[in-house]
């Protein structure tokens, strides 16, 4: 039997934001093994703490489809499934991750909040159908902004950003995510991550949904840090190059299905997410 712990990440309430399952005893855990118990688990991802010669911890990461490099929220559950249980070094550490070795701060106080830095940015443009890829998350290609590129973007995971003129567009989005791989050909692996800079809450920069690759297993994703990562540095590279760094943008994500994630994006030189998490239940599988 396996000992998993759910952690909901990037929000503060049970039910709420993103749910991760977490392993924290997966030393003995083969990838067979590890694939085994994330399709068990079936959420969107599941962290298996390793120990690491490069870093404090080795964190794999596995929806119930397969094995990925790195997951934002799955992260913020490990590391507050990990605080939770005493077994951190101290407050600042780093994690060996398929994405390289990343740090992490976690600052204590009436909720924890933890911070991870990601890894270079990258971008690559997408130089096929806007309107095939509209209609395949259940829009029309007026609905897409015309002045904004398209790009697959990475800190650390591979994701495909698409900018969306209005907040209303949203609600009526219905992916038809077996298109993507034909639509998506130079990374067919790559999840769908529309968004827009018109938000429901007033303090908030940017809002988003995200939808996952046929691969994976799953559907939607409630509070994408990965990819809130990556708009960040969209934000940087293609709306506002000239704004003075460090700054924090912050991302609403999950309205749509009930489930309120909020994530903090730090833009600097470097690409940092930060947020909270709370503990659900824990089982064994």
């Amino acid at each position: 039997m396996v000992h998993v712990i759910q952690i909901d990440a990037f929000s503060c309430i049970p039910g709420k934001g993103n749910p991760a399952g977490v392993v924290l005893e997966a030393e003995e855990l083969t990838e067979q093994m590890m694939q085994h118990v994330a399709t068990r688990v079936d959420f969107n991802e599941t962290a298996f703490v390793k120990s690491s010669e490069l870093a404090d911890f080795r964190i794999r990461y596995f929806t119930p489809g397969h094995e990925t490099l790195l997951c934002g929220h799955a992260t913020m559950g490990a590391v507050y499934a990990l605080y939770r249980a005493g077994k951190l070094p101290n407050l600042d550490f780093t994690i060996e991750t398929g994405a390289g070795v990343l740090p992490i701060h976690v600052e204590e106080g009436d909720e924890v909040r933890i911070t991870m830095q990601h890894a270079k940015p990258q971008f690559l443009p997408f130089v096929g159908s806007k309107q095939e890829l509209a209609e395949a998350i259940g829009l029309a290609e007026t609905d897409l902004v015309e002045d904004l590129p398209i790009v697959y973007g990475s800190t650390g995971a591979w994701t495909f950003l698409v900018p969306v003129e209005k907040l209303a567009s949203f609600a009526k989005m219905q992916p038809l995510i077996a298109r993507f791989p034909k639509i998506l050909a130079d990374r067919p692996t790559c999840s769908v991550h529309p968004f827009c800079l018109e938000t429901q809450f007033d303090d908030v920069d940017m809002h988003a949904r995200h939808f996952s690759s046929p691969f994976s297993g799953t559907t939607e994703d409630v509070a994408t840090g990965t990819a809130s990562g990556v708009m960040g540095a969209y934000y940087k590279e293609f709306i506002d190059h000239e704004k003075v760094t460090p700054y924090t943008l912050v991302v609403e994500q999950g309205m749509e299905i009930e489930k309120d994630g909020r994530i903090y994006v730090h833009v600097d030189e470097t690409i940092a997410i930060s947020g909270t998490a709370v503990f659900v239940k824990e089982w064994d599988v």
